[in-house]
């Protein structure tokens, strides 16, 4: 991999996140603050404040995008904290979406059908779709629905051009052995939680994880911590939004955290503990993107699942971290 090989990797990566951002930015501006209005009615229990979280994430293809909206919503008093919880974890199933329209680009046949739901195929469609809608329609909604359009062609030019780039890596010992480091489940969370830190975005890493899958480099035993550890990473973003802000922003920022460490524990603690016992021979499997998606939202699923019936206690873990003051103690003094 020689650096024009780079520096198309990064113009991938440009390109996925700028189409991801106009994507959502076309989706917002559509919805006309609709959105809001619907996370600030619709929490009347923690269920319903899951099943809104994962639909509106799903629409604006971002968990931080949604989370960042409640964390401001939580700040201004518009809804309480332990409404806000409902929706963060609903906002980490939503996102899985993202993985599974990526993972078209592994559909592999030779009908017409087959074809046209290759990104290569539609995005192209999209794109024309888009810029007509952009340069000659007057009316707000049709040129946002043409950023959409024109944000979602993007994101899967950015898409193939990262596969295209690192395809030859797949006959790459260097690169290789540097695979074989994320075997170690620690070393693996470790470095999706970085990753997706950096570029704020468990979507795009998880992009980038399908994109090196296209080299057959990447097994289940590798895949599996990556992506569990893009979970944690994705949480920077609603923790650098509630610097400054309120108390209760602070503790919903914590509860997306919390929520993300606890479900990577004990997944983590279950799965790699029964491995001791039973042999899971197919985490020396190769993966595709379409494994990835699987993984990605398995591990949504199931982390929602064993967490969603204690929203009370992860509530009080997070107002035990961010502390109410203590009111200062007044001293009498009595003369006599």
């Amino acid at each position: 991999m020689d650096i024009f090989s780079v520096l198309s990797l990064f113009c991938g990566l440009a390109l996925f996140l700028y189409g991801m951002n106009t994507m959502g930015n076309g989706l917002e501006k559509f919805s006309g603050g609709r959105l809001e209005k619907v996370l600030e009615k619709m929490t009347s229990n923690t269920f319903k404040g899951f099943l809104l979280g994962a639909a509106v994430t799903a629409i604006i293809q971002s968990s931080s995008a949604t989370t960042v909206m409640v964390v401001g919503f939580v700040n201004s008093g518009i809804m309480k904290l332990k409404q806000a919880i409902g929706i963060i974890m609903g906002a980490n199933v939503g996102t899985t979406i993202t993985s599974w329209i990526l993972s078209l680009s592994g559909i592999e046949g030779d009908s017409v059908v087959i074809q046209f739901l290759k990104p290569s195929s539609f995005s192209a469609v999209f794109a024309l779709v888009g810029i007509v809608l952009l340069m000659f329609c007057k009316a707000d909604s049709k040129k946002n629905i043409g950023s959409i359009f024109i944000g979602f062609a993007v994101l899967m030019v950015g898409m193939n051009t990262m596969s295209d780039a690192v395809k030859p890596l797949a006959n790459n010992p260097t690169f290789a052995s540097i695979l074989t480091m994320f075997n170690n489940p620690i070393f693996g969370i470790f470095a999706g939680a970085v990753l997706t830190a950096i570029i704020q975005s468990s979507s795009a890493s998880v992009g980038i994880l399908q994109a090196l899958s296209a080299t057959g480099s990447i097994t289940y035993s590798m895949a599996i911590p990556i992506v569990m550890g893009q979970n944690i990473g994705t949480c920077v973003t609603s923790l650098i939004s509630c610097i400054g802000a309120k108390k209760n922003a602070k503790r919903a920022a914590f509860v997306h955290l919390y929520f993300n460490i606890i479900g990577t524990l004990v997944i983590s603690l279950f799965f790699y503990g029964s491995h001791l016992f039973l042999d899971y021979s197919f985490l020396k499997d190769v993966v595709n993107p379409v494994n990835i998606a699987t993984i990605h939202t398995a591990f949504n699923f199931i982390t929602t699942a064993l967490l969603l019936p204690f929203s009370k206690q992860l509530e009080k873990l997070a107002c035990a971290t961010v502390r109410d003051k203590l009111p200062a103690k007044t001293s009498l003094t009595i003369q006599t």
